[in-house]
């Protein structure tokens, strides 16, 4: 064999093995806390209120052709958001650790990373096209039928899902480039993306710098724009005259505003509380869970009380059922 030939195979041989990749992870969990399976028990329960109170929502919107306007499709897409993350995340967990299954394979691992991160940034997006809604709504009033048609507000969103994609796979495919020889023990309730390149034991710089421009795009920039948006809404509100007009301008926001609270501010907190101090493991689990799955439960239950069409339809729907139910002499 001549040296050329020679050099050639050890090349292949270094590309082929300079990855180390593991078959699976392990899913670390909680940390010796008693009666941990209580706390998956009650994200279980999350995660059916979850799924029956986004379903009901998605199928209103979808059968209520008075609710095809662009307020509604956003609020749609927030919906399958709710959905998607609460489903990506909420039953591998249950399965993690209730049944004591906290093996997942490699391939399976970087799905669940995806999935996870792209719903939740899904979220965040979302709820920055329903800031600008009420922006246009308030400050604008008399363009808004103009600047938010059905087809802008389609195509906005179309656009976020491409960038989602985008970024969230980029994140994820820099995992694959990442080698483990240290450790295979995920220091999470999930295939979490800080503590899966952390684990590495070589270069993670890349990932280290996704990390940075998720937390930027999907966490600052979205909270930054919402809280700017109510700026301007405030100021628009003080022009307006009466009390009484202020107040009715201002109702048509709370169901947003509390959203936004009910998202960003256990995100915010667990990072401020991780910052200032030193946060143990089993109080992040638990903010952060808590921050996954109170959102997609109670979002649904707060459009339902705040929203006079969807409860319109909901009464008018209760009407119905009584009335066949009832039997008239």
């Amino acid at each position: 064999m001549t040296c050329a030939a020679m050099s050639s195979m050890i090349n292949i041989i270094k590309q082929n093995s300079s990855f180390v990749r593991p078959q699976y992870f392990i899913i670390n969990g909680f940390h010796d806390i008693p009666h941990a399976k209580f706390y998956y028990m009650f994200l279980c329960f999350a995660y059916i209120v979850a799924v029956c109170g986004n379903s009901i929502v998605m199928f209103i919107i979808f059968t209520q052709r008075s609710l095809h306007i662009p307020k509604y499709i956003a609020i749609l897409n927030l919906a399958v958001a709710d959905l998607g993350e609460s489903s990506a995340l909420i039953p591998n967990l249950i399965k993690t650790f209730l049944f004591d299954s906290q093996y997942i394979t490699y391939e399976a691992c970087l799905a669940n990373m995806f999935f996870v991160f792209f719903f939740i940034a899904l979220q965040s997006i979302t709820l920055v096209v329903l800031a600008c809604d009420r922006f246009v709504a308030i400050c604008l009033p008399l363009r808004y039928h103009t600047l938010l048609t059905n087809t802008t507000m389609s195509v906005m969103i179309t656009g976020m899902w491409v960038v989602d994609v985008v970024i969230t796979g980029t994140t994820t495919m820099l995992i694959t480039r990442l080698s483990y020889c240290k450790t295979i023990v995920i220091d999470s309730y999930f295939c979490d993306h800080g503590p899966l390149y952390r684990m590495a034991c070589n270069d993670n710089s890349a990932n280290s710098i996704m990390a940075k421009v998720n937390t930027v795009l999907f966490l600052h920039v979205p909270l930054v724009f919402i809280v700017l948006s109510y700026v301007c809404i405030l100021l628009a509100l003080f022009r307006i005259t009466t009390w009484e007009g202020r107040l009715k301008a201002l109702k048509t926001c709370i169901s947003h505003l509390l959203i936004v609270a009910l998202f960003f501010l256990p995100y915010i907190s667990t990072y401020i509380a991780a910052v200032t101090y030193s946060l143990h493991p089993n109080a992040r689990i638990i903010c952060l869970s808590l921050a996954s799955a109170l959102p997609p439960m109670l979002n649904p239950i707060i459009y339902v009380l705040n929203t006079e069409e969807i409860k319109g339809f909901l009464k008018k729907m209760v009407k119905q059922n009584t009335s066949s139910i009832i039997p008239i002499n």
